[in-house]
């Protein structure tokens, strides 16, 4: 049977995928709560589509950081890719190239930066960090990613220790002993503690500014008053995220955060959204609300789990497909004709 939307490929990869696997991509913190309302909230956003508007040519592309892509889809930091697909995040690497969009990789890659860079000369790649208690280690990453033309980099704010998934729990899960999370290899060997660093401050983006010349983007930001100490610190770029819900359980779906952080903003840097984007019009509602391009996580997951770089460019090609159609049902012929005059918050 074909697959014509995002669910399908998730209903493929529950199926066929090992359950600890599963358990693991699936999971979120405490309740899911979080996880659940991520996708609930895009049905609570109704559209005012505009009749009679030409939408005989409809122009889908747009800009991040100044780099175009083909939509304003790319893929979100997601660990572990080999755990969907035997090449892992080379896979990933390749497909986001093939659809020209960007692609973050991810501090816990089982696939090294070396490799996924070989993988697709060219791309549009940003790179996850996480800081670790060994800030060597993650200096020395930062460093390695931008000699390997990694074009930004991007902090993720919100995992000060890892958030209670019961599942992972239940499982005991760990990674099978054939993989490994290259890029860290040999950095934490004698810390018997989480690696994980929890006193990082906002003072550690002046750290991460005197390391590099790429942008920073800071992932995980819910609020307008931690939006607006982000623009303060310089970065570049925001992206509103929850982690997929897998952190702090009952905090707000993203889609709702977005609103108060673009009003924070005010235009002085992009903001991106992550979260429940399982459909093309999904998509349009987070442009309306002032997102310049939001970034996938799970649903990258599932589509290497069905047919690698194949499967994923076909994730990405149905994302792109509703997406064109929903701005030409809406009256949209180009990215900068959406606004917030397009939706409404349902009033249930």
């Amino acid at each position: 049977m074909a697959l014509v939307c995002l669910s399908d490929f998730e209903a493929f990869a529950k199926k066929y995928l090992p359950k600890i696997t599963w358990d693991y991509f699936a999971a979120g913190a405490d309740d899911c709560t979080t996880r659940d309302e991520n996708i609930l909230a895009y049905k609570r956003i109704c559209f005012r589509p505009r009749m009679l508007r030409n939408v005989s040519v409809v122009d889908i592309r747009t800009n991040i950081l100044g780099s175009e892509i083909s939509f304003p889809v790319g893929i979100a930091p997601t660990g572990f890719h080999q755990l969907a697909w035997p090449d892992g995040e080379k896979s990933t690497a390749r497909a986001a190239r093939a659809m020209n969009t960007c692609y973050i990789a991810s501090t816990y890659s089982t696939c090294t930066l070396e490799e996924i860079s070989v993988a697709a000369p060219g791309g549009l790649r940003w790179f996850q960090l996480y800081i670790h208690r060994n800030r060597a280690a993650s200096q020395q990453l930062v460093q390695r990613a931008e000699a390997l033309g990694f074009q930004g980099l991007v902090l993720t704010a919100d995992l000060p220790y890892t958030g209670k998934r019961r599942d992972d729990v239940r499982n005991g899960f760990r990674l099978p002993p054939h993989m490994k999370v290259k890029n860290l290899e040999g950095a934490f060997e004698v810390c018997k503690m989480s690696p994980l660093d929890p006193s990082v401050t906002w003072n550690d983006i002046y750290w991460l500014r005197s390391l590099t010349r790429m942008p920073i983007i800071i992932k995980g930001i819910l609020t307008r008053e931690d939006a607006e100490l982000a623009v303060r610190h310089g970065v570049q770029g925001i992206i509103v995220s929850n982690h997929g819900g897998r952190q702090l359980d009952e905090g707000p779906a993203t889609i709702d955060a977005l609103v108060e952080v673009v009003e924070a903003v005010r235009g002085r840097a992009e903001v991106y959204v992550d979260g429940g984007i399982r459909k093309g019009s999904d998509v349009l509602k987070a442009l309306a609300l002032g997102a310049k391009c939001v970034f996938i996580g799970r649903p990258a997951l599932w589509g290497l789990a069905y047919k690698g770089e194949e499967g994923l460019q076909e994730v990405l090609r149905i994302l792109q497909d509703e997406f064109r159609l929903a701005m030409a049902l809406a009256g949209c012929a180009s990215v900068s004709e959406i606004g917030q005059h397009l939706v409404q918050f349902s009033k249930l």
